[in-house]
C-alpha cells in the first residue's frame, strides 16, 4: 500500500512539473513588456520585475526615481532607509497585459539559418497548388493558374533569400490585383489557399481604412491583423499573406471638393506597404496608443492580395472597346460588348486608371487577372461539387438525424436559376436553399420513422411539396407544411 502511495504521488509530482515547465516554457516565448512605456525588451533593455508579474524598464523606472528625487528632494539611498515605505503595486491599479498584446520573441539568426521556414523542395509545384484549388473552388481556370504561379514563385523568392541563392539578381516581389464581381469566389480562393499552403492570413476591408490622423483605422492595422494572425510571431508573419477586400472603394473620388481621406490619400499611404518597408504596428489593437506595445514588421516578403468588384469598370471597358467602331461594312455595333458575360477579362491598366486608381499603386500590383461570372452550368456545380459544398452540408446535418436528403437534377437547375435572377454569385444560392430548406428542417426531426427526403423542382417553384418517404416503405408522402 505504501509504494502505490509513493507511486501515485510521484506520477502527480511529474505531471506538475511538466505543466510548470510547460507553462514557463510558453512564458519564455514572448517578450517581456514594460508596463509603464509599453515597449518590448527588444527595445526597451533589460527589464525590472516587480510583484504581480510587472515588468519596467529602466528608463521608467529612472524617470521614477528622478521625479521622487524632484518633488520630495530625497535620494535614492534616503529612500531605501525608510522602514515603513510600501511601493504602489502596478498590478492593482491595471490589469495584466492580455495575451493578445504580447510579443513572440524573435528566433536567433542561427537557428533560422539551421532550419528555413521556407524551403524550395517541400514547396508545392504550381499544378499541385492547382489540383488542391479544384477541390474546393468550382470554375476560374485561369485565375487559379495565375495565382498558383505568383504564390509559387513568391515563397521560391523567399527561400532564395534564406539560402542566400543567386546573390547577384534580386527577385522582386509580384503583389496582385484580382478583379471580379461579387459572388466569384475572390476571398475564398485566398482563404483556401492559406490554409493549403499553411501560411498566416489576414483579411481586411479598405472599406474601414483611413488617411493617419482621422477616424477609421489607419493603414498599417492590414499588418497589425496579419501579426495577431500569426500568434504575435513577426517571424511568421513577416512570411504571411494579406488580402484586401473591396479595393475599388479606395478609387479616387470623383467631382468633390472636399478632403479625401478614404480614397485616393490611402492609396497614397499604402505604397511603401507595397512595395516592402518596416512598419511599426500596435500589438492587439488597431491603432497606436501609449497604452498598447509596438513591434516592427518588415512587409518586404509579405504577399500582398488586392480584389474587388469594380462594379462601374465594365462601363469604361466598353467605352474604351467601341471607340474602334466605325459606320460601313467593316464596322462594329455599339452594343457588341452588352451581353458578354467576361467583358472584365479585357481589363487593361488605362482601365483602372480612368476608374480612379493611381498609378503609382498599380504599379505596384503587377499581376493584375479578372474572375469569370458565374454561370448556370457553374452555379449547379458549386452545389454539388466541392469538398464543402452547400448540399453535402445538408446532407450531413439530416444524416445527424438518420435522414437522407436527395435533390434532383431539375431542383438544382430552378436553384441555379433563381441564383441568376438575383445576380449576387454563389452567395445567392445559400440563401435560397436556408429558404426552401426551413420547412425540412423544422417538420423532419418531429417524426422518427422518416427515412428519405428528395426536394423537388415543384418544391423550389413553389408549385408542390418534398417527398417524403417512411423507413420500411416504399411510397412516398408529400410533407404537410
Amino acid at each position: 500500500m505504501s509504494e502505490n502511495k509513493n507511486n501515485n504521488e510521484n506520477k502527480t509530482t511529474q505531471v506538475q512539473n511538466a505543466s510548470t515547465a510547460d507553462t514557463s516554457k510558453k512564458t519564455d516565448d514572448y517578450e517581456k513588456i514594460c508596463y509603464m512605456c509599453r515597449r518590448p525588451e527588444s527595445k526597451a533593455g533589460k527589464m525590472v520585475e516587480m510583484p504581480g508579474n510587472i515588468c519596467v524598464c529602466m528608463d521608467c523606472m529612472q524617470k521614477t526615481f528622478d521625479s521622487i528625487q524632484g518633488s520630495t528632494g530625497m535620494q535614492y539611498a534616503d529612500l531605501m532607509k525608510l522602514s515603513n515605505l510600501n511601493f504602489v503595486n502596478l498590478s492593482d491599479m491595471h490589469g495584466e497585459i492580455p495575451q493578445r498584446q504580447k510579443l513572440k520573441k524573435k528566433k536567433p539568426k542561427e537557428e533560422k539559418k539551421a532550419e528555413p521556414i521556407f524551403q524550395i523542395q517541400k514547396m508545392p509545384a504550381p499544378h499541385k497548388i492547382k489540383e488542391k484549388l479544384d477541390d474546393y473552388v468550382v470554375g476560374q481556370e485561369h485565375a487559379k493558374k495565375v495565382i498558383s504561379v505568383a504564390v509559387y514563385n513568391h515563397y521560391k523568392r523567399i527561400a532564395a533569400m534564406d539560402e542566400k541563392r543567386n546573390s547577384d539578381v534580386e527577385i522582386e516581389k509580384s503583389n496582385m490585383l484580382m478583379i471580379g464581381p461579387t459572388g466569384s469566389g475572390k476571398t475564398y480562393l485566398v482563404r483556401t489557399l492559406a490554409k493549403l499552403l499553411d501560411v498566416p492570413l489576414a483579411i481586411t476591408d479598405a472599406t474601414s481604412l483611413t488617411e493617419a490622423g482621422y477616424i477609421g483605422d489607419d493603414i498599417e492595422s492590414v499588418v497589425s491583423k496579419l501579426l495577431a494572425a500569426a500568434d504575435n510571431d513577426v517571424d511568421r508573419a513577416e512570411r504571411g499573406i494579406i488580402f484586401i477586400d473591396e479595393i475599388d472603394k479606395i478609387a479616387k473620388k470623383k467631382n468633390t471638393h472636399s478632403r479625401d481621406v478614404s480614397g485616393e490619400s490611402v492609396q497614397q499611404g499604402m505604397l511603401k506597404l507595397l512595395e516592402g518597408a518596416d512598419v511599426e504596428v500596435p500589438v492587439g489593437a488597431n491603432s497606436k496608443n501609449a497604452m498598447v506595445p509596438l513591434a516592427t514588421v518588415n512587409t518586404s516578403n509579405i504577399l500582398f492580395i488586392c480584389g474587388g468588384a469594380f462594379p462601374d469598370l465594365e462601363d469604361v471597358i466598353k467605352e474604351r472597346l467601341n471607340k474602334h467602331s466605325t459606320m460601313g461594312f467593316s464596322g462594329e455595333l455599339k452594343d457588341k460588348y452588352d451581353k458578354e458575360r467576361n467583358i472584365l477579362s479585357k481589363v487593361t491598366v488605362e482601365d483602372l486608371r480612368t476608374f480612379g486608381m493611381i498609378p503609382e499603386f498599380l504599379g505596384r500590383l503587377p499581376i493584375i487577372f479578372a474572375l469569370e461570372g458565374l454561370s448556370k452550368e457553374m452555379l449547379i456545380r458549386v452545389l454539388k461539387e466541392p469538398k464543402n459544398a452547400i448540399l453535402k452540408q445538408y446532407e450531413c446535418l439530416l444524416a445527424m438525424d438518420e435522414v437522407q436528403l436527395i435533390f434532383e437534377e431539375d431542383a438544382l437547375e430552378a436553384i441555379a436559376q433563381k441564383a441568376m435572377e438575383k445576380d449576387t454569385g454563389a452567395r445567392a444560392l445559400r440563401a435560397i436553399i436556408e429558404e426552401f430548406m426551413l420547412d425540412i428542417m423544422y417538420e423532419i426531426p418531429k417524426d422518427d420513422n422518416i427515412g428519405r427526403v428528395t426536394v423537388t423542382k415543384a418544391y423550389i417553384e413553389n408549385t408542390g411539396g418534398p417527398l417524403i418517404e417512411m423507413r420500411g416503405n416504399s411510397q412516398p408522402a408529400l410533407l404537410q407544411k
